[in-house]
């Protein structure tokens, strides 16, 4: 008999809902990053993770920025990144419409800046959508930036996160095969 994992108070988030999300992790904008080696390494785990427990991606990119770094496009593979020119990924109509075809609510938010675009859009994402922003897959310029920005972000209610905390969140249970193939990503 399988055994099911119960959240006694619905707190924990559940994989069928959630959808990953990469805001503005570019070739322009990683050069001047604080901690971007580090960032970039927790977005690439977290991809590599989402495929193994079949969760969605949803890349973002700001106009005039350059192109997606080439470590986290060769993980992301054909999925197509979404123009945008605004702070907020929910000011982009695209972004809204690809969110809606998905069907997940829950939002796992990564990328840069973490006090500009993922602040902005962990701020303004709509009540259907509950936001969790992982921590060390966030970045800013100026590492102040990013501290106040998660700040205020887990005072409007975000949940703030960490990449391992957030995995094993979403694998629930050891001994399974997810939970195996995972196992390379967190040693």
């Amino acid at each position: 008999m399988e055994e099911k994992a119960v959240s006694m108070n619905g707190m924990l988030i559940d994989k069928e809902d959630c959808a990953l999300v990469i805001v503005d992790v570019q070739e322009k904008l990683v050069p001047v990053i604080t901690g971007a080696e580090e960032t970039i390494q927790n977005i690439i785990k977290l991809v590599k993770f989402t495929k193994i427990i079949d969760i969605p991606i949803v890349v973002t990119e700001q106009q005039n920025l350059g192109r997606t770094v080439e470590q986290v496009r060769t993980e992301i593979g054909e999925i197509e990144p979404i123009s945008k020119i605004t702070f907020s990924c929910f000011a982009s109509e695209e972004f809204q419409n690809y969110l809606r075809s998905l069907g997940r609510k829950t939002l796992i938010l990564t990328g840069i800046e973490a006090h500009i675009c993922v602040a902005q859009t962990a701020l303004d994402a709509p009540r259907e959508y509950p936001v969790q922003v992982v921590s060390d897959a966030v970045a800013s310029r100026d590492p102040r930036n990013r501290d106040i920005a998660l700040q205020r972000m887990r005072a409007a209610g975000v949940t703030v996160t960490s990449t391992e905390m957030l995995i094993y969140e979403l694998l629930k249970k050891a001994g399974t095969d997810e939970f195996r193939a995972t196992l390379p990503l967190v040693k």
